[in-house]
């Protein structure tokens, strides 16, 4: 790894605990993740994925780190930046899955900018931040694992 990619993947994981800080005084139940008035992001999936319920949420970082009242030069390294939070429950009891890890692909509409990451535990969500620059439509395969269970699904959202 050179220092760079060292750099980007503290800067990714510094943005996510920030947005999961920020929303820290009205967590919401992970089957309910947009209530209490939070701004969680846009729903672009709910379903059943293995034996879980999922809801995908993506929130716009550019625009969270401007309600958050940072300077615009701050906000603006933002821009084309994503954070893609996955809320894993359990059915059964509507409580968040425990020890969920998993991955995504994400491509792009020009199908050139695909990639793979790994979601990361951030309390109540799995999350990472991915790279959306170009308006279109974006495809997500997520694999989400514990144990021996794991489910998979594929969902896409059409960025503006």
């Amino acid at each position: 790894m050179d220092i760079r990619t060292i750099g980007k993947a503290v800067l990714t994981v510094a943005c996510g605990a920030a947005l999961f800080l920020a929303a820290l005084p009205g967590v919401p139940s992970a089957a309910e993740p947009a209530g209490h008035g939070m701004d969680l992001g846009e729903k672009i999936f709910s379903g059943k994925v293995g034996p879980w319920s999922v809801e995908a949420r993506l929130v716009d970082m550019k625009a969270q780190m401007e309600k958050s009242g940072v300077s615009a030069k701050t906000a603006a390294r933002y821009a084309g930046k994503r954070h893609l939070m996955l809320f894993v429950t359990d059915p059964a009891t509507g409580k968040p899955a425990s020890d969920v890890a998993g991955k995504v692909a994400v491509t792009g509409p020009d199908k050139a900018s695909s990639s793979k990451v790994t979601l990361v535990s951030m309390g109540a969500h799995i999350g990472v931040d991915v790279d959306m620059p170009t308006p279109g439509k974006y495809a997500f395969k997520a694999v989400i694992d514990s144990g021996a269970k794991k489910g998979r699904a594929a969902f896409s959202y059409v960025l503006k």
